[in-house]
């Protein structure tokens, strides 16, 4: 395996989570969890492949839009990811050696391990075991026994919301980003605002408002 190849696969084991973060997002819209997670590392893949640190951005600004991207299309597509036979017999061959490893190293062996034993990519062995992965419960309770469901936002989608924003932000010409950081960030009235741009007051809310409907248009489509 090559060194570019062993740090992105280092990257996409490392942001498993911002797919989980974003997956959350679209539950209970009629697909199944493990298919929006399986859409999700893809985007992924294709986000620590294209990332170009040189631009200024952080992993996670860049690859949050590329992930939703992936699993928007299902919804756009009219139905789930579609897995191939071939697909879902080298993820039962990805299971069968996980387990014979398992049982060999008295633990489970990492995704570079499963890859080293099957002679294939990392990233590759990563997809196969995505592909037949259940989904994980976190609430610790088994489905046939009673639960209560709060209905509180969850961690993952504040954080993917968070990310969301940050890159529809760093997107915004630099003066509409400063006007915004300055009145949402830094809590400056529209006065002392337009004071530090060089802008009136009627002109920084004229503004607001206008940069405001874009980033609400950027969020939800």
């Amino acid at each position: 395996m090559t060194e570019v190849n062993f740090e992105r696969n280092k990257v996409v084991e490392k942001n498993l989570g911002l797919v989980h973060a974003c997956a959350n997002r679209f539950k209970g819209r009629g697909v199944e969890y493990d298919d929006l997670f399986q859409a999700g590392c893809v985007g992924l893949i294709k986000a620590a492949n294209n990332f170009d640190e040189s631009k200024g951005f952080s992993f996670s600004t860049y690859a949050v839009p590329v992930i939703l991207g992936e699993i928007k299309r299902i919804f756009r597509d009219g139905g789930a990811v579609k897995i191939g036979r071939t697909l879902k017999e080298k993820s039962r061959t990805a299971l069968a050696v996980r387990e014979e490893l398992a049982a060999l190293m008295g633990r489970e062996p990492t995704v570079n391990e499963l890859a080293e034993k099957m002679k294939i990519d990392s990233t590759e062995a990563a997809m196969l075991l995505n592909v037949s992965m259940p989904v994980m419960s976190l609430t610790g309770v088994d489905e046939s026994e009673s639960q209560l469901d709060i209905p509180v936002d969850s961690p993952e989608k504040k954080i993917s919301d968070s990310l969301a924003l940050e890159q529809v932000l760093m997107s915004l010409e630099e003066k509409d980003r400063k006007m915004i950081e300055l009145r949402y960030y830094s809590g400056m009235t529209q006065s002392k605002t337009a004071l530090q741009l060089g802008m009136t007051q009627v002109q920084v809310s004229r503004r607001e408002k206008a940069v405001l409907e874009i980033i609400r248009k950027k969020l939800t489509t």
